[in-house]
């Protein structure tokens, strides 16, 4: 028997839950479809919203061929393969058929060029889906001929929705009795992944005797999934949770736990690209300027993992990792820049002053753009006071060093160089 997820996947529009900024009436998508007419795009969210469903229920209502290829396990020569095969059924005036590729983010630069020519000359409609930033995961030329649609995590009410569905109509849970009494826990754990939801009823569904009711609460839903806690997670859906879990861990000058979901992510078949991404965001966010050659070391690591890929990987990878969860920690420059982006937002955009300002033309220095400008290096220790802030800020305070040897030694040079930093509010 399916899986319930399999057995409630919609084939209309009509039964499909969620994105209505998409598919609602008078929706971008919605309108293009019911056009006849598709262009290629980009299905871009987290697992479980619908993005291969809603290819392949595009592909049913315009009636063209659906060719779909997983970037795990497809090469260039499947590519090729697909695209000749679709146009073999291309006929004229007719709607190109549709190439659509699971997870095209792990798609290399190569096979990712491999669709320009196909997707240019209309022999294909691509539609691709990814759980992955295509600013950078997708090359610039085949971006630049997709639209990209942002697909959100279900709301409360549309998985409510859902499993009111799920219960009316699956061929297996209408002919059983099942009561929902409370829904705080399996909405936590679903996390508006829609598969994940139906894959959690259907795993308390499997545990009840057929002659038992299905009972839906929280002390339910909390035991069956501590007793199977990889029943909801097939082929890696809790991809969030253990990057949330890893990150944490590093935050939390934890090697060991951080080292543990490292290896849960490996094991899981990750992407290794998306865990190197990661770790150079939290040597940036979490680490910072406690030891700036924590960003130094990510980055490294991202650039072996990309050389080496799996299964050698894991081992630059580790090292990061362990390297990044003992360092010392700092967010320091992580809140200034927010303060600094907040601060703009209220004073807008404050003109430059003068004297920060070049010259390049006469009129520019008629104007006096430049004049008392102070060039640091020809003063003792390479410095000189001058007010660097638009008039008004002169005074503006945002980075304030965190407490760690590095910052010490930045932070003492400051009070050097600047009057506002011995006032007491750094």
């Amino acid at each position: 028997m399916q899986p319930l997820a399999e057995r409630l996947r919609p084939t209309t529009l009509n039964e499909y839950i969620g994105q209505r900024h998409l598919v609602g009436e008078g929706a971008v998508l919605r309108n293009m479809i019911d056009s006849g007419r598709i262009s290629s795009f980009i299905l871009w969210g987290p697992p479980g919203v619908g993005k291969t469903t809603l290819a392949k229920i595009i592909a049913r209502q315009l009636d063209t061929p659906f060719h779909t290829l997983s970037a795990v396990n497809s090469g260039v020569k499947d590519v090729r393969e697909a695209i000749e095969q679709a146009r073999s059924e291309r006929f004229f005036n007719t709607v190109s058929p549709i190439l659509f590729i699971d997870e095209i983010h792990r798609f290399s630069k190569s096979q990712q060029d491999s669709l320009l020519a196909a997707v240019e000359t209309g022999d294909v409609t691509l539609i691709g889906a990814t759980t992955e930033n295509p600013s950078f995961e997708v090359i610039r030329p085949l971006l630049s001929r997709c639209q990209v649609y942002v697909l959100k995590p279900l709301d409360r009410d549309e998985l409510l929705t859902l499993i009111d569905h799920a219960i009316r109509h699956d061929i297996i849970l209408k002919e059983r009795h099942v009561e929902v009494r409370e829904t705080e826990a399996i909405m936590r754990y679903a996390g508006g992944d829609a598969r994940k939801l139906l894959n959690i009823l259907d795993l308390i569904a499997n545990a009840t005797p057929e002659n038992q009711t299905i009972v839906i609460d929280n002390a339910t839903v909390t035991e069956r999934l501590q007793q199977n806690p990889m029943a909801y997670d097939k082929d890696g859906e809790m991809h969030y949770d253990i990057i949330s879990a890893f990150i944490k861990s590093i935050r939390g000058s934890d090697p060991d736990a951080a080292l543990y979901w490292l290896a849960r992510m490996i094991a899981g078949g990750e992407d290794p690209k998306f865990i190197a991404r990661r770790l150079v965001i939290s040597a940036a966010e979490d680490i910072g300027l406690a030891n700036p050659n924590a960003l130094l070391l990510a980055n490294a690591a991202f650039d072996a993992v990309n050389k080496i890929g799996w299964p050698e990987g894991r081992i630059p990878l580790a090292e990061a990792t362990v390297y990044l969860a003992t360092s010392p920690k700092s967010n320091s420059a992580y809140l200034a820049i927010d303060t600094a982006l907040d601060m703009v937002s209220k004073t807008g955009n404050l003109p430059v002053p003068l004297h920060l300002r070049n010259a390049p033309t006469e009129l520019m220095k008629q104007l006096h753009y430049h004049d008392g400008y102070l060039y640091p290096h020809d003063y003792p220790d390479h410095f000189v006071a001058q007010q660097y802030l638009p008039d008004g800020l002169e005074n503006l305070h945002l980075w304030h060093p965190a407490r760690n040897p590095q910052e010490a030694r930045s932070e003492e040079r400051m009070r050097t160089c600047w009057p506002k930093w011995n006032t007491g509010k750094a």
